[in-house]
């Protein structure tokens, strides 16, 4: 009679520690009470999704409140879906967004004692995990084909049963020893299933940290845990890895819950306490009136990428994200008068169940108001930084002359009461491109939009007397005083309520004056204060702008 010990023994020989010495090796944290060991456990499979970094942040938020651990495992046993160099992405891009592990893996050596943090250098651990489960009976080697697997597919969709390998539908749960090792000392392909003693017509309930207690079927399948590679799946991989890094908490996508059964199976089957379990909603996006989690496929904003490419602050989407996850985060902005993430007392008790819409209005308030509060300094930095990678035009300008570019970043940072012009940095060149002599040349090759209600006769009339007598040595007032002085002399309004009062008698008010002017100089109507623009471009440069302006006419 062959046992359980021997077939563990034929499968795995070259496996000789037991599960008591992994516990010693992997010993309980000394942390203080409360602290969460939290991780992010990406697949090297492409782009840092938006969700993924949402789910991320939470996390790294809530080992760092409590004075826990935050880590960071690399999931790569689907070698088939695995990108080369996505894993050094990953990092590479959470890091920007000030998302760094305590420990974990990293290509250039992992940090901390719980590793290795990568799963495909572990198989040694999974293996031995599995050799005592097959000791106890709780799992065995199979051998169905693909083909094995698809006709008894077929033979439940035939009578309606529920699908999957259970019960009486897992052909080789039952196999003696003798038979199995048969199999396989004749070369018989095989995997390794958990046998699980569940029944799918009971339930099981437990406690998600966000969303409170869910009951659910209980797990009866028996799933592979390790497939023929010699590499665990998923399910099992989880349960292992967050037992032996002490992981406290696992904030995963709500897109896991139904599997939940499943690995609470395998933890109670090994004698092991299991996690809490936080399943993070999902980020949607509404496609016709219904509601869909964004996709990779269909919404840049998707992907992480996306941000970064379009110049916003990582900040920002951390603000606007954290806003997503706790509801009374924006509330507290607003008391605080900061977007300190630092500061901000995140609860992951708070955080919503249902999934929020991605909202790229509210993204753009976000992002104008970290932009407007940020130093000069950090956002010429970041500025410089977006610029060099991804505007070839701004990124010329700053290196003709970065001190000018960082004046015009400048106009009215100190206001009392602040423009907000950029949501992103893609935003700013567009937006100040008149600052540049060619580009300004490009823009009244294109027409200037002077109000189409003054004839070319006054325009030309009053421009040609603002370049003689406009000051450039005074303040704004005395400047403002002049410019009320000259479209007097041309029938304009000192005053906005003079005119308004009697509209007919004056070609418009001094509103319109001003208007005259911004399109001449910056060639629009739209643009900050007029006169901190033309101290900035300096006096020769603007009457010979107004010059060049009134030759055109």
């Amino acid at each position: 009679m062959v046992t359980n010990e021997q077939l563990a023994e034929l499968l795995f020989p070259e496996i000789h520690e037991t599960v008591e010495d992994l516990e010693k090796r992997y010993p309980p944290r000394a942390l203080p009470e409360g602290a969460q060991v939290t991780r992010f456990a990406p697949s090297p499979t492409g782009f840092l999704h938006t969700g993924s970094l949402f789910t991320s942040m939470i996390s790294c938020m809530s080992a760092k409140k409590t004075k826990g651990v935050y880590f960071f495992r690399l999931e790569d046993t689907d070698t088939k879906r695995t990108v080369e160099g996505s894993a050094q992405d990953l990092i590479d891009q959470l890091a920007y967004f000030g998302i760094e592990a305590d420990e974990g893996y990293n290509p250039k050596g992992d940090i901390g004692a719980y590793g290795p943090y990568k799963q495909s250098e572990r198989a040694d651990i999974y293996k031995t995990v599995i050799k005592d489960l097959i000791i106890k009976g709780r799992a065995y080697p199979d051998f169905c084909t693909p083909e094995d697997l698809d006709a008894i597919r077929k033979q439940q969709e035939a009578i309606k049963a529920l699908p999957g390998y259970y019960g009486e539908y897992a052909r080789d749960r039952n196999l003696s020893n003798e038979e199995r090792v048969a199999r396989i000392q004749a070369g018989t392909p095989w995997v390794i299933r958990f046998y699980s003693n569940g029944n799918h017509d009971r339930k099981i309930k437990f406690t998600d940290v966000i969303r409170g207690e869910i009951e659910l079927q209980e797990n009866d399948t028996d799933v592979v845990i390790l497939k023929s590679d010699g590499l665990p799946t998923y399910h099992f991989a989880h349960v292992v890895d967050d037992h032996f890094m002490r992981t406290t908490m696992i904030t995963r996508g709500e897109e896991w819950i139904p599997s939940t059964p499943i690995h609470l199976d395998m933890f109670r089957a090994l004698g092991w306490k299991p996690p809490k379990y936080a399943h993070i909603p999902a980020i949607l996006k509404l496609d016709n009136g219904n509601k869909r989690k964004l996709s990779k496929r269909k919404d840049p904003e998707a992907a992480v990428s996306y941000f970064l490419e379009q110049g916003y602050p990582a900040q920002s989407l951390l603000v606007y994200l954290m806003s997503i996850a706790n509801s009374n985060f924006e509330e507290w902005t607003i008391a605080n008068k900061c977007f300190d993430l630092d500061r901000f007392p995140f609860s992951i008790k708070k955080v919503a169940n249902e999934g929020a819409l991605f909202d790229q209005e509210k993204m753009n308030y976000f992002s104008r108001e970290v932009i407007t509060a940020m130093p000069l300094d950090i956002e010429f930095q970041q500025v410089c930084a977006y610029a060099s990678a991804h505007d070839a035009k701004l990124h010329g300008k700053i290196e003709e002359n970065p001190e000018y570019v960082k004046t015009i970043l400048n106009i009215g940072k100190q206001d009392k009461n602040p423009r907000k012009d950029y949501a992103k940095y893609a935003d700013i060149f567009p937006l100040v491109r008149y600052f540049f002599d060619d580009e300004f040349e490009d823009i009244l090759a294109a027409g200037l939009p002077f109000n189409p209600k003054l004839g070319k006769d006054i325009v030309k009339a009053f421009l040609v007397d603002a370049k003689e007598e406009m000051p450039f040595d005074t303040d704004e007032s005395a400047w403002f005083n002049v410019i009320k002085e000259i479209g007097s002399k041309h029938g304009f309004a000192r005053a906005n309520k003079e005119y308004k009062e009697n509209p007919d008698a004056f070609l418009g008010s001094v509103s319109d004056c001003a208007e005259l002017l911004r399109v001449a100089i910056v060639g629009t109507n739209q643009s900050p204060n007029l006169h901190q623009i033309m101290a900035i471009l300096g006096k020769d440069r603007t009457l010979a702008r107004l010059q060049r302006v009134i030759d055109s006419l």
